[in-house]
């Protein structure tokens, strides 16, 4: 790869910056998170009060909301979309860490997306400094509480 190509929000943290990893197919699983994430946030119903709506900060309120065990403010329009919702978002989540290293395989997304969603846990905070200590658990390693 000669040049980042592509939407700027999609593109890996590592195709911008070596000091992230190298480039490779975990790039990709990093803008299949964004996508997933960019379907969950457009349906989010966002406080009007708030004037600042980037990207970055829909994220970190997506994943503060998981965090807390809040629901997720979104447009349900039938029963058990907001479970749904909710799997895409951990999902999304888990593809978008800063290392690709602490990303899943597409095999792993794809039994996350296929399962029903109780076996998945929360990732680690990807808005986090980058020089945290590593996460060592896969995200079906441990059941996130869904009331």
């Amino acid at each position: 790869m000669t040049a980042a190509r592509g939407t700027i929000g999609y593109i890996a943290p590592e195709v911008l910056s070596r000091n992230f990893g190298k480039v490779s197919h975990k790039s990709d699983i990093y803008s299949f998170g964004m996508l997933l994430l960019e379907m969950v946030g457009g349906r989010i119903k966002m406080d009007s009060k708030t004037n600042n709506h980037s990207k970055v900060n829909s994220l970190e309120w997506i994943y503060r909301h998981l965090e807390k065990g809040e629901e997720l403010k979104i447009r349900i329009e039938e029963e058990g979309d907001g479970t749904i919702v909710r799997k895409l978002a951990v999902v999304g989540l888990w593809c978008i860490q800063w290392h690709p290293i602490d990303r899943p395989s597409i095999k792993e997304v794809t039994q996350m997306l296929e399962g029903d969603g109780s076996h998945l846990n929360l990732s680690p905070n990807p808005f986090m400094a980058t020089n945290m200590p590593k996460f060592d658990a896969s995200p079906l390693d441990v059941i996130l509480e869904i009331e």
